[in-house]
């Protein structure tokens, strides 16, 4: 029997239309309240994941900015953090000014930027968070970074990717949420380890866990959960490590998901 659900946010749980269906919203009750422990596993911000958990009516611990934050929905309680090492993190931001490159740093569950343009602008609109500017954005090297992205052409980050992840080495983890977004965390910020962390504190063994994503960032969520589930619209990558393909985003994956291996298993 499978006691906790791990779903990624974007490209999994919502359709392209940022919602979340009213079937997949009944299966996700339903599952509650079987008693299956069901939560989220994404790279978006608390402040922004929380609000869906909250529509879900989900009263549980949320595992956010990757697996870097792992905080309780309703009252906010943060249960496990990791930072990007701050030698690292002033590192990225003086790499990035040198070469002109946008990124974004979030701090005490705050989004930093240098300046306001098109993929900060995209970026918010797309998480329905705010934003704040800070000209002098190296200055924020100080302070605890939960993580940090480069916004930019998939091309690029695909060229930037396998650099960073030789001048850094083991220390930080480099991953692509999205083709346009490559992201620095911690590396024991992962979804992977986050959902071990979570687990561990349900007193859940991993064999009676699913996991649900789409792209990149979820491979060690699906690679350490007993069941782990892409989506039919997910990167290839994912799919070739998949336990389970499901229906796409749009087709209600998800509570395909549910509806197979929970609720009529």
């Amino acid at each position: 029997m499978y006691r906790l659900i791990a779903i990624d946010i974007d490209d999994t749980l919502i359709t392209d239309d940022k919602e979340v269906t009213p079937g997949t919203k009944a299966a996700i009750r339903q599952a509650v309240e079987r008693g299956v422990q069901v939560t989220l596993a994404t790279g978006r911000m608390y402040v922004s994941a929380s609000k869906i958990a909250q529509q879900l009516e989900l009263d549980v611990p949320i595992i956010t900015y990757q697996g870097s934050l792992i905080k309780t929905a309703l009252d906010g309680k943060v249960l496990y953090e990791r930072h990007v090492p701050l030698d690292i993190a002033e590192d990225l931001f003086r790499y990035c000014s040198e070469h002109d490159l946008h990124i974004q740093a979030y701090h005490n569950d705050q989004l930093f930027a240098k300046k306001i343009n098109d993929k900060l602008l995209a970026y918010c609109a797309l998480s329905n968070v705010p934003y704040t500017i800070e000209p002098e954005i190296g200055k924020l090297a100080a302070l605890p970074q939960t993580k940090m992205i480069i916004i930019d052409e998939p091309e690029l980050l695909d060229e930037l990717k396998p650099m960073f992840e030789a001048r850094y080495g083991d220390r930080v983890h480099v991953t692509k949420s999205k083709p346009n977004f490559l992201e620095f965390i911690h590396p024991e910020g992962t979804k992977g380890h986050a959902l071990r962390v979570l687990a561990e504190m349900f007193d859940c063994p991993l064999s009676s866990v699913i996991a649900i994503g789409d792209s990149w960032n979820d491979l060690d969520m699906l690679q350490t959960a007993g069941l782990g589930v892409a989506m039919g619209n997910a990167v290839p990558a994912l799919k070739q490590v998949a336990d389970y393909v499901t229906l796409t985003n749009n087709e209600e994956g998800v509570r395909h998901v549910l509806e197979k291996f929970v609720l009529n298993a």
